[in-house]
């Protein structure tokens, strides 16, 4: 099955690829979840688009990624949550709230969807964080879980 991918798929591809794929894996995952549209003459215009996109909100190049991993080191990221006894979260951090923090910590602006969480944040404490920058660059950070007074 051929499909144009709308969001970055790991292992697969970036939006605006056009990928080749199993017919279950498209039509019930990447369909229902809007990672993918099916392919057709006409998605031509569709890939375009979402390219254009892409290269509009994307790292410039290499170097710029790189000085971005260095205020990503420079930066004590803290977040606050309501947390019950024992330190368990109601609830969980979330990539937006992170990237929230980020900035409200001085640091720079991060697309949510290029963190890669290590599974949900549902403790106080400290946690580390991986982003992709770039394709050739990867940065991690420690982000500081407090409880809410």
């Amino acid at each position: 099955m051929k499909l144009i991918l709308t969001r970055e798929v790991s292992g697969l591809g970036e939006p605006g690829d056009v990928v080749e794929v199993k017919n279950g894996y498209g039509r019930n995952y990447l369909i229902p979840q809007r990672f993918a549209t099916p392919w057709t003459k006409g998605g031509q215009k569709q890939v375009d688009q979402i390219k254009r996109a892409r290269t509009a909100r994307e790292v410039r190049d290499a170097d710029h990624a790189r000085e971005i991993h260095e205020q990503l080191a420079a930066v004590n990221v803290k977040l606050t949550a309501r947390a019950g006894t024992g330190g368990r979260l109601f609830g969980s951090i979330t990539p937006a709230e992170i990237t929230d923090a980020v900035e409200a910590a001085g640091g720079p602006k991060l697309d949510r969807r290029r963190l890669e969480l290590p599974g949900h944040i549902k403790a106080v404490g400290s946690h580390e964080v991986a982003i992709k920058l770039h394709p050739e660059v990867r940065s991690t950070f420690k982000i500081e879980v407090v409880a809410a007074k």
